[in-house]
């Protein structure tokens, strides 16, 4: 029986063993598709198509459907070209134009006084509140996720001319001694009185947003280090100057952004009016139409998809306008007064 021996390793020159490695495998081949590249875009692939399909297509569609006339029922072969017909209409159209002066009259009765009470009540809650300071803003922020039905209704029973809860109080104020002459003798109309109509509409939106913009404003103040109120308070300064000194400029940026969601909010108000107000949001002679409810009636109820679509545009222009000259005025006080340093 023979044994076969191991081949001996060749030498190498110097006398050494070369060293000889066999490769375990073949080389792989380059894949084609880098699963670890491509994977971040098929995770915002959803995204890019519920947008493209819920938010590109309606902008760019009414875009497009602003310079046709169209007639929805005899479907979109029905469509035809008519340039900036529905632009000069709406331009030259006096409901525009009212319907542009009552959103505006709201927005400023509305959005205003938000503002001027919310930015207070925030400091207050700050340097007041301690242990109770969530719940006590969680009541302030509970009408803004609050249903906007819900609340049109609780105010339109608030409202009624004869057993609203409102005129029921105005009439118990005039009965007090000395005060019968500044109560008017018969109930308000607070819904059908064109000059009441605006108001009654401001105080349901003010309602309902001072508590949003409440919790931005703190949100802003809990930035601010505690150390400076206390060197204000050493240096002799009071309640008021440290919220004029300290607070105030420190919180600019969060007022810009307060103010810019009131702006955008205001003229786009269509819930309240049309929830409220009779003939479809209206109102009497047509005191609560919103440019909003206007776009809405021109669309849904005379028909008229291509005019309803250039309100939209219009629309957009102006809250665009007015976002410049919002940025402008909050630079020109000295928003991005840091930078500048």
């Amino acid at each position: 029986m023979s044994l076969s021996l191991p081949t001996p390793e060749p030498a190498a020159p110097d006398g050494r063993i070369a060293d000889v490695r066999l490769p375990l495998s073949a080389p792989r081949k380059k894949a084609l598709i880098d699963p670890v590249k491509i994977a971040p875009y098929l995770f915002l692939t959803p995204f890019f198509a519920l947008f493209a399909l819920f938010i590109a297509f309606p902008l760019l569609f009414s875009l497009y459907l602003s310079f046709q006339s169209w007639d929805a029922t005899a479907g979109l072969a029905s469509m035809k070209w008519v340039g900036l017909s529905n632009f000069t209409f709406t331009l030259t159209d006096p409901w525009y134009w009212k319907s542009l002066y009552n959103t505006a009259s709201m927005a400023v009765m509305s959005g205003l006084p938000q503002h001027l009470i919310a930015l207070p009540l925030a400091f207050f809650l700050q340097t007041a509140f301690r242990r109770w300071r969530n719940f006590v803003v969680g009541l302030y922020f509970l009408p803004f996720i609050t249903s906007s039905v819900a609340i049109a209704l609780i105010f339109s029973s608030l409202y009624s001319t004869d057993f609203g809860m409102i005129n029921l109080a105005i009439a118990g104020i005039g009965k007090l001694p000395g005060l019968h002459w500044i109560v008017p003798a018969h109930p308000i109309e607070w819904l059908y009185k064109p000059a009441s109509v605006k108001p009654a509409v401001s105080v349901v939106i003010f309602w309902r947003y001072v508590g949003w913009n409440t919790v931005l404003y703190l949100s802003a103040l809990q930035t601010i280090p505690k150390d400076l109120y206390e060197a204000a308070k050493i240096d002799g300064a009071n309640g008021w100057q440290q919220f004029t000194r300290i607070t105030i400029p420190l919180i600019k940026p969060m007022i810009f952004f307060a103010v810019t969601l009131s702006i955008i909010g205001g003229l786009q108000l269509f819930e309240e009016p049309f929830i409220l107000l009779p003939n479809e949001g209206m109102g009497t002679s047509q005191s609560g139409l919103t440019t909003a409810v206007y776009m809405y009636r021109t669309a849904f109820h005379d028909g008229d998809f291509g005019t309803a679509s250039s309100i939209g545009w219009l629309l957009f222009i102006t809250i665009a306008a007015l976002m410049w000259l919002n940025t402008r005025v909050f630079h020109r006080s000295g928003m991005n007064e840091e930078d500048q340093r």
